[in-house]
C-alpha cells in the first residue's frame, strides 16, 4: 500500500492507493479521511482491483482553509478532476455518509464515468430537516478530543477500534492549519444549503445505466436504516444489503463482510476485476 500527495486543479489532496486491476475508488465522510478505508483496501485489491482512496478538501492531509469549495457540488467537481488526473475512465465509486453523497451526485451528472456506484450510510437520500441541520453544523466545529470520541463511539460498534491512538491522531488533523476554518465553511453550508443537494431524484435517472448497491449498518444513529429502506422501496433497480451488528461505518466494524458484499454485487452486475 502506498500513499502520495498529488495536485487536483491547484488544491492538493492525499492518495492512498493499493493492487492493480479495475479501479475502485473510495470517498470518505465528514471529518474522516483516506486511511480509514485501510482495511477495506487490503481485501478489495486482493480480488483483482486497484483501489484509490483520498483526502477530500479540508479533511486528512489535503489543502484546508478558505478559497475553497465545501459543498456537495464542490466536492463533485474536484472527484471529477481527481479522476482526470489519475486517468481514471470509468471507476466503480463507493462513498461513506457525505462521500456517498458527493459520489451519487457525480454518477447522476456523468453515468458515463461510473462503472458502478455504492452508497454506505449515505447523507442526501432525504432532506436532513433544519433540526438535524443545525446539529451537524455545531458538531463541526466542535473537534475536541472528547467530541472525537464520541462520534467515533456514535458511528462504531466495535469500540475496540477506538483507541486512544485514533482519537489522538483524529485530534490533531482535525485541529492542523486551515482545518478549523474548513469545518466552520462546512459547517454553515449544512446549516443554510445540504438540503438543496438531496440526490433522490438524481439516483432515479442511474436505472439501467450504473449499477446500485446501497449498504447500512442497522445500527446507524447517523442515517438510519429507514431511510435506505424507504429509498431501496422506491428505487427497484437497487440492490439492498444489511451488515448487522454495524452502524454509520459498517466497512470498519465489520470490513470483510463488507468486502464480500461489495464483490457479490461486483459480480453479479458483471463488472469486471483484474
Amino acid at each position: 500500500m502506498i500513499s502520495y500527495p498529488i495536485d487536483v486543479g491547484g488544491t492538493r489532496t492525499r492518495i492512498v492507493e493499493h493492487g492493480s486491476g479495475p479501479a475502485v475508488v473510495l470517498i470518505h465522510g465528514l471529518g474522516t479521511r483516506a486511511d480509514r478505508w485501510r482495511t477495506t483496501m487490503e481485501r478489495l485489491a486482493d480480488s483483482g482491483r486497484r483501489v484509490i482512496a483520498f483526502d477530500l478538501p479540508g479533511h486528512g492531509f489535503a489543502a484546508k482553509g478558505e478559497g475553497i469549495d465545501y459543498s456537495v457540488q464542490g466536492y463533485a467537481r474536484f472527484l471529477a478532476a481527481l479522476l482526470d488526473t489519475l486517468g481514471l475512465e470509468r471507476p466503480v465509486l463507493i462513498g461513506a455518509s457525505l462521500g456517498g453523497q458527493v459520489a451519487a451526485t457525480f454518477a447522476a451528472r456523468t453515468p458515463q464515468r461510473a462503472a458502478a456506484l455504492i452508497l454506505v450510510g449515505s447523507t442526501g437520500l432525504k432532506p436532513f430537516g433544519p433540526e438535524a441541520r443545525l446539529q451537524t453544523s455545531r458538531m463541526l466545529v466542535d473537534m475536541s478530543k472528547d467530541a472525537i470520541r464520541t462520534r467515533l463511539q456514535r458511528g462504531l460498534r466495535n469500540h475496540a477500534l477506538i483507541t486512544d491512538e485514533l482519537v489522538e491522531e483524529d485530534f490533531r488533523i482535525n485541529n492542523s492549519p486551515g482545518a478549523a476554518e474548513a469545518f466552520r465553511a462546512l459547517g454553515a453550508y449544512f446549516a443554510e444549503r445540504i438540503d438543496d443537494d438531496v440526490v433522490f431524484d438524481a439516483l432515479k435517472s442511474l436505472d439501467g445505466k450504473v449499477p446500485l448497491m446501497l449498504v447500512w449498518g442497522p445500527e446507524d444513529a447517523a442515517v438510519p436504516i429507514a431511510v435506505a429502506e424507504e429509498v431501496a422501496g422506491k428505487l427497484k433497480f437497487a440492490s439492498f444489503v444489511t451488515l448487522p451488528g454495524t452502524a454509520h461505518n459498517p466497512y470498519m466494524d465489520k470490513p470483510a463482510e463488507f468486502c464480500r458484499a461489495v464483490m457479490g454485487f461486483l459480480s453479479k452486475a458483471s463488472v469486471p476485476a483484474g
